[in-house]
């Protein structure tokens, strides 16, 4: 017998291996995935497979393994580490007897879960929505048949018909609030545009330690927890780096830098979520420089950096300058320092935000490469300033 724990729905995780070399790492980030959905793990169902089955995903043996063990376990829903079509899903359901979600709907439980302010609620809502609607067969499949509805339908209209049609107008609603909320953010950002303020926005995988890092150098107290997705409402804050105020000359206002946290990725992070963060994810593509933050401690950092990489593609942001940080030297033993390439620019910077270690290594390294950024842009526009000088319609001619 499986030993019952308090909390939240008795789940049952499956994963099937395809083949792939990071097998063992992604069903671990799994378990921690479900876990911060609060579910009582109450067994596991690995397997093998070379592609997955049409009709089950998983073969028929595998569909009736996994039905036993809900069945011993009274379990109340069954989670894939995998994407399941609609299909998939309704026929699992059937064979095991109990609720089936995939991946995707883990994550959207997550970060419905974590979101706090306004405007991360509405993403959040939009992206499950937009999920829901490839699905919203499921459970309706009994209202199918033809049904009145004082005000609320045309002659013969379905009640899954109605059913999608309202979840249109919601998604429409939630679509112009959000637009209207992404138009104001960009006000702000033309704003300090306008002012010179530079921008820094701190990206990289989910439980990197970018909130611990952003903490550490703002002060800020924002909130910071070992455990994927603690973050998703982006918070703003000021640093000052006086090697900025120096070099300007001015006061302290000028070494002044925003710097954003923002959501973490994850492979295979849902495109409705993608898609719905992407209001908020514009300050990353608009950002002066990128501090990508790595779990240097984590054997699948290699595998992180690219799954930030493809979002960072995504969202327009892959043109902005990148530092990468390698975090948590106190969990690896290697000494704070830098790295250059071999025309001596900077590339990586090495710090542990939980002790402090090499922080003032990453304000130097901010500086040098928010000064560099600055005179090239500067230079960029003389250079442009030149050539409208000396084009056609620009020049006087003597008479």
């Amino acid at each position: 017998m499986f030993e019952r724990h308090a909390g939240g729905e008795r789940a049952i995780l499956v994963a099937i291996d395809f083949g792939t070399p990071d097998f063992a790492e992604g069903v671990a980030e799994f378990r921690l995935l479900a876990s911060g959905a609060g579910l009582d793990i109450l067994g596991e169902v690995p397997g093998k497979r070379s592609r997955p089955d049409a009709a089950l995903f998983v073969g028929s043996g595998k569909a009736d393994e996994i039905a036993a063990l809900v069945a011993a376990t009274d379990a109340e829903v069954v989670i894939f580490n995998h994407e399941l079509s609609p299909a998939q899903e309704r026929n699992l359901e059937r064979r095991v007897h109990c609720r089936v979600i995939d991946r995707v709907s883990l994550i959207l439980d997550i970060f419905a879960r974590r979101a706090q302010s306004a405007e991360g609620k509405l993403q959040v809502e939009l992206a499950q929505l937009q999920h829901l609607s490839t699905r919203l067969v499921r459970g309706w499949t009994h209202l199918e048949r033809q049904r009145g509805g004082v005000g609320m339908r045309g002659p013969g209209e379905k009640q899954l018909e109605t059913d999608r049609r309202l979840l249109g107008v919601r998604v429409k609603a939630l679509r112009e609030r959000l637009a209207k909320l992404g138009k104001q953010r960009r006000t702000q950002r033309r704003s300090r545009a306008r002012q010179q303020v530079l921008s820094v926005a701190l990206v990289g995988y989910t439980n990197a330690g970018k909130s611990t890092l952003f903490n550490a150098l703002t002060r800020a107290g924002a909130y910071a927890a070992d455990q994927l997705f603690a973050t998703l409402d982006t918070t703003t804050r000021k640093i000052y780096l006086p090697r900025l105020a120096e070099a300007s000359g001015g006061g302290p206002a000028s070494g002044e830098v925003v710097l954003s946290d923002t959501v973490g990725f994850i492979t295979r992070l849902p495109h409705d979520l993608v898609a719905a963060f992407r209001a908020t994810l514009e300050a990353t593509a608009e950002a002066d420089l990128l501090l990508h933050v790595i779990d240097s401690a984590s054997p699948g950092r290699e595998r992180q950096i690219e799954a930030v990489d493809k979002v960072l593609h995504e969202i327009g942001a892959d043109g902005v300058p990148q530092l990468r940080v390698y975090n948590k030297l106190d969990l690896t033993g290697v000494a704070p320092g830098v790295g250059r390439d071999e025309y001596g620019r900077l590339q990586s910077v090495y710090v542990s935000a939980r002790t402090g270690a090499g922080l003032e290594l990453l304000r130097e390294a901010l500086s040098e490469l928010l000064l560099a950024g600055s005179a090239q842009v500067e230079a960029d526009r003389e250079d442009s300033g030149a050539a409208d000088d000396t084009s056609p319609q620009n020049t006087v001619h003597s008479t």
